[in-house]
Formats: C-alpha cells, structure tokens, sequence
C-alpha cells in the first residue's frame, strides 16, 4: 500500500490523522535518507572494487603477455603455433576492455555519486530544516494558545481582543508554516520517483556501454576464436586417439541409470499400504501397487524395500470404484476404499501423503464419500440442482437482468440478511417453486436478489465445481502459459457432472453480461471473480494453502467468464497427462497482452472525491475492453435449452450429497464454527453506514475475524468494538 495523500485542507485541522499521515511520510523521507547514505556509500565502494578489478585484470594480462610456449621437438605444427600465439592474443583483449572499464569508472562518481548526494543534502536537507522549523512553529501556537485560554473572562474587553487579534495571527502564521510543511514533504516525496533513479540509470547506460564494449570485442575475436577452436580441438584428438574409447565407456558406466528411466507404461504407480484382516486383528501391508487406466487394472506386490523380498504372491483386481474416506471414519491419514469387480469386499489402502492420495484418486477417477443415510427423509427447503434449484437461480438472473444490470456494486453489496432468508424461503417453496413463470417481485430489492442467488450455491451439499476437482482448476489456473491455462479449464468443466456444467453455463452467460456492463455497474471481471471464486471452488477444508490459493480461485472464474463461449459450447481437446502439466509450467507464458485473469484483481471499493472517482472509473471502464459482449436475452434463451432432466439419476451427484442442514440458519452456523479466528488487514477505508458496521481506515489491522452470517460480510473486532466488516476490503494476515 502506498503512502496516504497529504491534503492541505487537513493542516488548518491538524487532526491526529492528519498528524499520523504526516508521520508516515516522515518515516518514509528518514528512510529514504538512509537508503541514499548507503547507497552512496555502496557505489563508492563498488568503484572502488571496480579499480581493484580492473588493476588485478591488468596485472594477469601482463602474465599473460609475458608467457611463452616452449613445445618439444624443433619444430612446430601450425596447430601448436596458434595456441603459441593465443595467450598474446587474450592480453590484447583483456587490456582493451579494462581500458573501456576505467572510462566507465571515471564516469561513474559524476553521474551517480555527485546527483544522489546532491538530492540528499538539497531536497531531503530541506524537509528537514521545514521540519524544524514546523515542530517549532507547533510548540510556540500550543503555548500561546494555552496561555490565551487560561486568561481570565473578568479582564477588560479591549485586553482581550487584542489577545484573541494576536492568537489569530499566531494560528494563521503556524497554518502558513504547515501548508509550506506539507507541500515540501510532497514534493520531495514526488522528485525522488525522477532525481533518484536518473542516476542510477545513467550508471547502469553506464555499464551498458561498457559492456556493449565487450560485446563488439568478442565480435572482432570471433574469427581467431575459431582458428584456436579447432586448432585445440586438432591437438586434443591427437593426444587422447588411444584412450578415448576406453574413457568413453568409463564415462557410461559411472553415469546414474535413473537419468534414462523410460517412460512408464501405467497411469499410476508406487508403494500403498494395504489394510488385510488377520484372525487377530487388521495389520498395514505394505504393497508396491500399479493401475493401468484403460483396462482398470489395480496389480498389487507385497513388499518392503528393509526385507528387499516379497511379502506374498501378486494380486490383481479389476477397479469398480474409488472412494476418499473421511478422516473421522478411520484412525489411519490418507486413506481411500477400493472397490473389485473381481473380489468382494472393500480394499481400503493408504497413500504415502495427501498430494499421492489425490494422484492415486485422480488416476482412479476417485469420488468423494458417501455419508448421507437419511437420503429419502431430507426435509424440503433444501439447495439442490433439481428443477427447483435452476428455477430458482433463473429467476434471480433475470431479475437481475431486466431491472438492475446497472446498479454500482451488482453482487458485492449484499442483502439484509433476513430479507434473503425470507426470499430463499418464498422461491424455495414447492408451491411456489413449481410455477416456473412467474418472476420475482418488485418490491424485492436487486441487492437482496444477488444475495439470495449466492446463498443458494453456498447452500448446495458442494461446491458447484466439486470439491475433488478444486486442487485440479486451482493447477489449471497456476499455468504460466495463458492458452493452457484456458484448455485445461476448459477440459475439466466438462469432466464436471450435466447438471453442475449446465448450472454453471447458466451462471457464467450472466456474470459475462454483467461483466459488460461494468462501465455502470463497476464490476469487472475481476472483480465477479473476488466475489465468486470463494462461492464456486470452496475447498473441503480450510487451510492456511486453501487460504492462499483464493486468488487463484478468482482467476478461474474469471477465465471462465472471458472465455465461457469457448468453454461451454465446443468440446475440449485431449486433457493433458501429469507430465504434461508440469512442463508446461516450465514454459514461459507468450508475450501476449495480459487478460483480465493475469492482471492484478481489481477489489471495488468505497468512492472517495468525485475528481478521483471519476479518474478511477476511467481505469475500469478501460480494462474490460477486450470482454466478449452478450444480452440477457440470449443468455436465457439458451439457459431454457439447458433445462436437464430432473427425473433422470445422475450417480456423480449422488456421491456428493452429504446430510444437510434442517434449515438455513443452521447452515450458517455450521460454517461460522467451523473456521478459525484470525487477524486482518484493512485493503481499502471504509465508513460505516449502520450501527452492525465498523469504521476504518487502511492499514487498519481486526482481531478475531471470522465470517458472519450475513452473506459478503466478516465479523471482527476493532478497538474492543465487534462488528461487520466487507470481506472485499480486508486481507488475512
């Protein structure tokens, strides 16, 4: 975060924000200072260390010089006179370059040294001296003003008008001195990002040049280079002709045989441990396991690399299912249940960490667990991708659509909370659930509509993008390559369950339509990300890396809103293998114009002065050109041909239906006590606009932050003081 602006309107006031502000500044010219003494005191000392160097060069190019070959015999090869000759040939170039070395360092205290030190005794020195003379200025209007109060109302009217005439001319004076204060520390403030860097630029044109020197020798020694090149080459064959086969196989024979490991011909490979029932009791064997994905075939070998034997005789199995298992319903890390076609039972074996178990699981097309025996009891009221649910989620984008596409802050102002309860409630009943056609009413308010629309997808068992694909759209989106990145996405949102994709296509034909219309309601595509990202790709558990990865969650939904066309109405090429993943990390993004998805997530935040909002709005209003433009019209035409078959089982949902909650309440209780409290910081100022709410400003560090049960709002403590914080405006520490 940058340095707050010193306004001269606050100098008449002389708040203690005002004074605070003007410290910081402070703090930052005495660091400046220092940074410059050292700075000044590194480039002395690197000019120095670069005579030593030059005169060490200097001094090996005369050994250089002085050497001569002596060879055996009376008589010399033509290969053995250029190497003869090539030590001469190395001082000339080496006493060339130092003497375009010296040039640079002669230059260097002229262009670098004199310009900081000048910066540092003129302009710093000068905010120094108003310093001074301010802090005085401050002590001599305090004592006047003290003495002025302290006079006695009894005295005559003339004494004290004079008195009240010379304290209005002590503060108006002491006003001039902080105005004059203000505007110097600014400008010294604002010279620094010029007076202090063209210095350094010019050393480093500087050093540049001197270089570029070096480059164009290079360029003149590339002939004699090449002479002397094969000439070595010439007396090296010579020398080693009766000894290089023998060293060639020496060579291969010390070379590690896990450098040429062939590519392996199974989807998954490595060491599990495998639960056995024994007559007294269950043991952990441990097993060297592979899975060939096209014929699902799971081989097991006992064995123990500390025996160096096997255990027993092979196993194989034919893969039927895959399943993680909770960690409360086993006393073993890392576990999961294998089912057989071929063998009865359940084979639950353990990974050798969480990331194998995932690879193990992702390999398997593994499905999160099964903990839902009061599936036909549910009480209604509950979030689902049924009828109920895209009727639900319709109704509130077309709301959205035809009467509030334009409202500023569209889905990151949120609803009062008992208002979207009572609307979840009203378009939640089977009654009227049922009757498609009718839209949601006027007199419900659009930030209410946008707050219900997402509480509804938090409410669902899982996340809409499912939690066993999290870590992998969380890969996708670290990907330096932007194209892989978008065919990766691309690739899993339809590995994704009909109804999860269909919901999901429906959501994002929307957030592009308000994405366009950002220039009115200021929010970008970025910005929707920061407010879905947490709502579609929750993690399972909530983890300081989970923490972490939120950002690259927002990317995700951005790269969908950018490119939902693309990734919802064409079918994805092959998904890249593991191995492919990882090179193409390796590789080096095209030096493209960064999408919305590469640039830093634009947060919207509270409007200051109309002059910086408006400048602030133009920055916005710039950044979401290149967004693929789309009507509301459209986008619910073509989200009515989604409608799927709500009488249709779908067994990829059913793996994920946990039990749920009676009620809605209860849900939002469940995830309050389930995350820990931490500390946040302040991202932006905020004033608060009801009592619930706490003012702050940035910077401002709260306790005991943890999400409330209003849908978009934190809960923390500030002060002593508890209350709601925007969660857009804050960053975990």
């Amino acid at each position: 975060m940058g340095l707050p602006a010193l306004e001269f309107s606050d100098c008449c006031l002389d708040s203690p924000h005002f004074r605070e502000t003007l410290k910081s500044h402070e703090a930052e010219l005495d660091k400046t200072n220092k940074f410059i003494k050292e700075l000044i005191k590194d480039g002395k000392s690197l000019i120095s260390a670069l005579k030593n160097l030059s005169s060490a060069k200097r001094k090996f190019a005369d050994s250089l010089n002085e050497f001569k070959f002596q060879c055996i015999g009376d008589a010399e090869t033509d290969d053995e006179m250029c190497i003869a000759k090539s030590l001469q040939e190395f001082a000339t170039v080496l006493r060339n370059l130092e003497d375009e070395r010296i040039r640079m360092i002669e230059n260097a205290s002229e262009v670098l040294i004199t310009p900081l030190e000048k910066f540092r005794k003129e302009q710093i020195g000068a905010a120094k001296e108003a310093k001074k003379k301010y802090d005085k200025e401050t002590e001599k209007y305090c004592g006047i003003l003290e003495k002025h109060l302290n006079l006695s109302s009894k005295k005559k009217e003339s004494q004290l008008q004079e008195a009240d005439s010379q304290v209005d001319l002590v503060r108006q004076h002491f006003y001039e001195v902080s105005l004059e204060y203000v505007f110097k520390v600014q400008e010294v403030q604002e010279r620094k990002m010029f007076e202090f860097v063209e210095p350094l630029l010019a050393f480093l044109q500087g050093l540049f040049t001197f270089y570029h020197h070096g480059y164009e020798l290079a360029k003149d020694f590339g002939d004699f280079k090449t002479q002397l090149t094969i000439s070595i080459q010439n007396t090296r064959n010579r020398f080693e002709g009766t000894r290089s086969e023998v060293e060639s196989l020496m060579k291969k024979m010390k070379e590690n045989p896990l450098e040429h490991k062939t590519i392996s011909p199974y989807t998954m490979e490595g060491y599990l441990y495998v639960q056995e029932k024994r007559h007294f009791g269950t043991s952990w064997v441990k097993h060297y396991c592979t899975y060939q994905r096209d014929s699902k075939q799971i081989t097991m070998v006992p064995f123990d690399q500390k025996s160096g034997g096997k255990g027993g005789e092979d196993e194989s199995v034919t893969l039927k299912s895959c399943t993680r298992r909770k960690t409360d319903s086993i006393e073993k890390r890392f576990c999961f249940d294998v089912e057989a076609v071929d063998r009865p039972g359940v084979i639950t074996m353990q990974a050798l960490s969480e990331e194998d178990r995932r690879l193990w699981m992702e390999a398997m097309d593994g499905r999160e667990p099964v903990y839902n025996s009061n599936k036909d009891n549910q009480s209604e009221g509950t979030a689902q991708l049924d009828s109920v649910g895209f009727s639900i989620i319709r109704k509130c984008i077309h709301a959205v659509e035809t009467r509030g596409i334009n409202e500023q802050g569209l889905y990151r102002i949120v609803g009062v909370n008992s208002r979207v309860q009572k609307l979840l409630s009203v378009l939640m009943d089977p009654k009227t659930a049922s009757e498609t056609e009718t839209d949601i009413c006027a007199e419900w308010e659009i930030k209410t509509i946008t707050s219900a629309l997402k509480t509804y997808l938090r409410m669902l068992p899982g996340p809409l993008m499912m939690y066993q694909f999290q870590r992998s759209f969380i890969k996708a989106a670290k990907l330096e390559n932007q194209e892989s990145r978008v065919s990766e996405i691309h690739s899993l949102v339809h590995r994704l369950p009909e109804k999860n994709r269909q919901m999901l296509q429906l959501l994002m034909n929307h957030l592009a339509n308000v994405a366009n219309n950002h220039k009115q309601n200021l929010m970008t595509v970025a910005n929707l990300g920061v407010v879905f990202g947490p709502t579609l790709l929750r993690p399972q558990e909530e983890t300081v890396a989970a923490i972490m990865d939120i950002k690259f969650q927002n990317i995700v939904i951005e790269i969908l809103i950018e490119n939902h066309e693309k990734i919802f109405n064409t079918v994805p090429e092959v998904p890249l293998t593991n191995a492919q993943l990882h090179l193409s990390r390796k590789k080096s993004g095209d030096s493209k114009p960064p999408s919305c998805s590469e640039r830093p997530l634009t947060l919207f935040h509270a409007m200051q002065s109309t002059e910086k909002q408006e400048q602030r709005n133009s920055i916005i209003n710039s950044s979401l050109e290149s967004v693929v433009s789309s009507n509301a019209n459209s986008i619910l035409n073509s989200s009515s041909s989604l409608q799927p078959n709500m009488n249709s089982s779908d067994p990829d949902l059913d793996v994920l239906k946990p039990t749920r909650p009676n009620s809605l309440q209860e849900e939002a209780v469940r995830e309050d006590t389930s995350t820990p409290f931490r500390k946040a910081k302040a991202l932006y100022a905020c004033k608060a606009e009801h009592d619930s709410e706490l003012s702050f400003t940035a910077g401002t560090v709260f306790e005991n932050v943890h999400p409330s049960q209003e849908p978009g709002w934190l809960e923390g403590t500030l002060n002593g003081k508890t209350g709601l914080i925007p969660e857009n405006y804050v960053e975990f520490l």
